[in-house]
């Protein structure tokens, strides 16, 4: 699914870029393929959910915040830092001062006024993306009460904080010029919290929620309504113009209906393998969609000198199959050469520290003896 939200993404700055948005009949669906944004949030509330989820039921522990974060960290910095360097430097549109380089490298352009810079201002949702995942332990901690027989009303205190959140664009936020607080968090809190939801019902029994995820047609009935109703005026109007609060509000909403319809036949549904999503071709995307990501606008602003096209001119389909091709293949080298080998370092030096500790218990003698396993502990 993450595959699938880079490649909508990228679509939605090709018809952009190439001037197909423009279009009569399609340029609205074209450029409504930002959806892909919301998807990518509520995977990442999902995922990052489930543990805290478990947890207040006594399935589990969460990680300590400390592992939590450098995880996160090894994840996201060095392949983006990589290519924010790279792009900066070699990128002829991009480039800037000081405060460029420090924003795009701290991840806080939607903070900083002009900072989204060419090839990079894709960026923007990463920048909100991080904030979530330092907010997360927060989150979990303002939940600590809502555990055993209370978890049950873990669910709908997170469909009101996102209810709440509906309405932060209404918050007269103090910013400076070009700079814009519904590009914030809170503003995107909803599609995070999809996921987070989706996180909570998936350790519930079988119930209404799940039986509905189970009609896949129905779910993808509505995704496609949602994604339809957001084409309209209702989500803002086309192009750069600026939305009215008002649509900004029924656009996140929109957001988090298609994100939750589109996953929750995969977290609530039949656990069969699914023929589509689970296929080679569909799982090399997905383990590339981060590359993609964060390499396709810089790519796609190469294309257009290289085969002489005029931005803004045409030439939809050749642009978006080059871009994707050449993307893919600069996703698979930033794998390859820079999230894989990190992963594994990461992975490496838990596993000597871990190893470290151990030797030090058993020379001090204050290894934990074993104790006995009793049903609960076993069902555990």
């Amino acid at each position: 699914m993450r595959g699938f939200a880079a490649l909508g993404v990228l679509v939605t700055h090709v018809a952009f870029q190439t001037g197909a948005t423009g279009d009569p009949v399609l340029g609205r669906i074209w450029g409504r393929f930002d959806m892909a944004v919301a998807l990518f949030f509520a995977l990442s509330g999902f995922l990052l959910w489930r543990p805290h989820a478990a947890a207040a039921r006594g399935l589990g522990s969460t990680p300590p915040v400390g592992r939590y974060l450098l995880h996160r960290a090894a994840r996201i910095l060095p392949a983006y830092w990589v290519a924010v360097v790279l792009i900066l430097l070699f990128l002829p549109e991009a480039g800037g001062g000081l405060q460029v380089w420090l924003a795009n490298l701290g991840l806080a352009q939607v903070f900083v006024p002009l900072t989204l810079t060419g090839g990079l201002t894709q960026m923007w949702s990463l920048s909100v993306e991080v904030a979530f995942y330092a907010l997360l332990p927060l989150i979990a901690l303002a939940f600590v009460g809502l555990r055993g027989a209370t978890a049950r009303l873990r669910v709908p205190v997170l469909l009101g904080v996102a209810a709440l959140c509906l309405g932060w664009v209404f918050v007269p936020v103090p910013t400076p010029d070009a700079i814009h607080s519904d590009n914030w968090l809170p503003g995107y809190l909803p599609w995070f919290a999809a996921g987070m939801v989706l996180a909570e019902l998936a350790l519930l029994v079988d119930g209404p929620v799940h039986r509905l995820a189970r009609r896949r047609v129905l779910m993808a009935a509505i995704a496609v309504v949602a994604f339809a109703l957001s084409c309209t005026d209702l989500a803002g109007p086309e192009g750069l113009t600026r939305a009215e609060p008002w649509q900004y509000s029924v656009k996140i909403a929109l957001g988090a209906v298609l994100a939750f319809a589109l996953l929750a036949p995969l977290v609530l549904g039949d656990t069969e393998k699914h023929r589509i999503l689970a296929s080679p071709l569909s799982l090399t995307i997905g383990r590339w969609s981060y590359g993609l990501f964060i390499w396709h606008l810089a790519v796609l602003s190469i294309i257009f000198p290289v085969f002489g096209i005029v931005p803004f001119s045409g030439s939809f389909v050749f642009v978006l199959v080059v871009t994707t091709c050449l993307s893919l293949a600069v996703a698979s080298a930033s794998y390859a050469l820079v999230e894989e080998p990190t992963r594994l370092a990461l992975k490496k030096w838990e596993s000597r520290r871990k190893a470290r500790a151990a030797r030090g218990e058993a020379a001090s003698g204050n290894a934990a003896s074993p104790t006995a396993t009793t049903a609960i502990s076993a069902g555990s």
